[in-house]
């Protein structure tokens, strides 16, 4: 399998995977790189303010955040698991009501345990901005441990095994 190819597996099952990027309809136009770019598309039930049709500032800010962690596992070599350490978003300008807004990410560095990445939200021009983003991520975050090995056992699973946590 390409690395482009593992980059757009990982990037489709992060929109599916994720209930609030599926809910908010978030699709991935481009990945590869060290880059992503995605789009949530303009609809009413994200809007923040019914009086201007502008999308709320926390779609924007989840963009962003989804975009970034796209782009640092477009940058890895190997899947591994990754965490938000900081975000931090400077908002420029409301977003056009009406219009989808994209969020492209780079990811510009990566460490042992560390990936710097910077991203920009926009509507029509990337000039532009609605925002933009600086933001790092935590590299194996799961330390090795395999995927979901760090969530508390469903209720059925402990009443399977009387009810002690594993």
């Amino acid at each position: 399998m390409s690395d482009n190819e593992q980059s757009r597996l990982i990037a489709t099952a992060m929109n599916e995977g994720s209930p609030q990027a599926r809910a908010l309809g978030f699709s991935t136009l481009e990945i590869g790189d060290a880059t992503a770019l995605l789009k949530v598309p303009y609809r009413p039930e994200i809007v923040g303010d019914p009086e201007t049709g502008v999308i709320a500032g926390g779609v924007v800010t989840t963009l962003l955040d989804h975009a970034s962690g796209q782009a640092v596992h477009a940058a890895l070599e190997a899947w591994t698991s990754i965490a938000t350490l900081d975000l931090r978003i400077d908002y420029m300008r409301p977003a056009e009501p009406g219009l989808d807004i994209l969020a492209r990410a780079h990811c510009y560095k990566l460490t042992r345990s560390v990936a710097f990445v910077r991203a920009v939200a926009y509507d029509r021009d990337p000039e532009d901005p609605v925002a933009t983003a600086q933001a790092t991520f935590m590299l194996d975050s799961s330390a090795g441990k395999k995927p979901g090995a760090n969530l508390k056992p469903s209720r059925a699973n402990r009443a399977q095994t009387g009810g002690a946590d594993q």
